[in-house]
């Protein structure tokens, strides 16, 4: 068993299948947190009460999300964290959480269900990334999926203090880029062949395109 999945176990990725309306889940864990008083989310999303419960197809991990095309975008961020880098069990994936203590002002992106944490225990917020962080081919991987959803999602491991277990939407409610991604990220769903599963982050032609965002 590898260090990363003895966490992953410890802590516990389409097309989105719904399961229920979800009560409050426990998010990441904060370091020296602070009371998040806001009414919104630092990505202008509204906190929520409650958020709806999807499985990441292809594995057994849930989340609970933001309904509409947030969730669409941050389920393909966990289906290709699952395919490519290492694949996703019960627990591995924390979103939406009513608990206000964040350890930084991004961590607020978990209140109003526009954001998850993979395996957050293992890559928790302020690590040593260069010791203990993901590796090169791993920051690969990621670089393309922040890529492939056109810069619309922020990564923590480009955020301080970094938290590379992190992604949220980059973007306020409504804007018609997230429409038009969430929109793509579904007709990939839809299309064999096509999206989570069937890429190649190392070609060369994607390596250029990620850089673009970097």
């Amino acid at each position: 068993m590898t260090r990363r999945r003895a966490l992953g176990l410890g802590i516990g990725a389409g097309a989105a299948i719904a399961l229920t309306t979800a009560g409050p889940v426990q998010a990441a864990p904060a370091s020296g947190g602070h009371q998040w008083k806001r009414p919104r989310s630092t990505n202008g999303w509204p906190v929520l009460g409650h958020a709806t419960k999807y499985r990441v197809e292809g594995t057994n991990a849930e989340v609970s999300l933001a309904t509409g095309d947030a969730a669409t975008v941050l389920l393909h961020v966990a289906r290709r964290f699952a395919y490519e880098i290492d694949m996703l069990r019960a627990g591995d994936v924390l979103g939406h959480t009513t608990d206000r203590t964040v350890g930084a002002p991004f961590e607020s992106t978990y209140l109003s269900g526009t954001a998850i944490a993979i395996r957050p225990l293992y890559y928790p917020l302020g690590a040593d990334v260069q010791n203990t962080g993901m590796s090169a081919s791993e920051r690969i991987v990621v670089a393309d999926i922040v890529a492939d959803c056109e810069g619309l999602v922020t990564w923590g491991g480009d955020l301080k203090p970094v938290k590379q277990s992190h992604f949220h939407i980059g973007v306020k409610p409504g804007d018609p880029r997230l429409k038009r991604l969430a929109a793509r990220i579904r007709g990939w769903n839809d299309t064999p062949g096509e999206g989570a599963g069937s890429i190649d982050a190392f070609a060369p032609a994607r390596r250029r395109l990620a850089a673009r965002y970097q």
